[in-house]
């Protein structure tokens, strides 16, 4: 009898123990999928916020490019094919005065002496009326920005003039283009170009092209 028991007692702990592996090896493999899982998906994340970051600095790289070329009309390639391109003179986006042509009218008007008013000229308030090809040359391309500083998502030039470009664009990447200002006017020459992208169809277009300099 005392063996019996004694036999029945062994087969009890074993399978106590049988049951107790099984249920912390169970925890265990979950465990480490939920881990595997949550790795991933940062990873996930990380690698789709470095794809949109070279796409949008390659953007940023080509559009100076073709500025810096005098190639006007392949700009046109690179203009949001819904909603156009804005064009602000300076880092005070006003929607209700800014210039936006919709990328037809950028075709159309880009080799035409049709003139536009672009805006007013700081300090003097004077109208800054030119051709859309003149306008690019001019003003948008006034310093050699395919050699400045590159900034993405952070602005780096500022000045008196209030910048609400965050207000107008809360959720759009954007590039800032720097060049320094010089010793010789105490670093008030300095000159940014700034793109705004949006997304559409899987690629990034330019809605926006703002300048910004020192302002009175």
């Amino acid at each position: 009898m005392k063996k019996l028991l004694l036999i029945i007692a062994c087969i009890t702990l074993l399978s106590c123990g049988k049951d107790s592996t099984e249920s912390s090896t169970g925890h265990s493999v979950h465990d480490s999928a939920v881990v595997k899982t949550d790795t991933l998906q940062v990873s996930s994340e990380k690698m789709v916020a470095v794809s949109e970051n070279l796409s949008v600095r390659k953007t940023n790289e080509r559009f100076l490019e073709l500025l810096q070329q005098k190639k006007y009309w392949e700009l046109s390639s690179f203009i949001h094919p819904e909603k156009g391109v804005r064009f602000s003179m300076y880092a005070y986006v006003k929607p209700d005065k800014d210039k936006i042509f919709s990328l037809s009218d950028y075709r159309r008007y880009i080799n035409s002496e049709v003139k536009f008013t672009f805006g007013e000229k700081d300090g003097t308030g004077e109208l800054y009326v030119t051709t859309l090809k003149s306008y690019l040359e001019k003003w948008v391309y006034k310093r050699d920005f395919a050699s400045a500083k590159f900034y993405e998502n952070t602005f780096r030039g500022t000045g008196n003039s209030l910048n609400n470009l965050k207000d107008i664009y809360p959720d759009l990447p954007f590039t800032e283009n720097y060049i320094e200002g010089s010793e010789k006017y105490g670093g008030m020459d300095w000159n940014s170009l700034r793109l705004v992208f949006e997304e559409f169809n899987g690629r990034y277009y330019v809605v926006a092209v703002i300048n910004d300099e020192w302002t009175i």
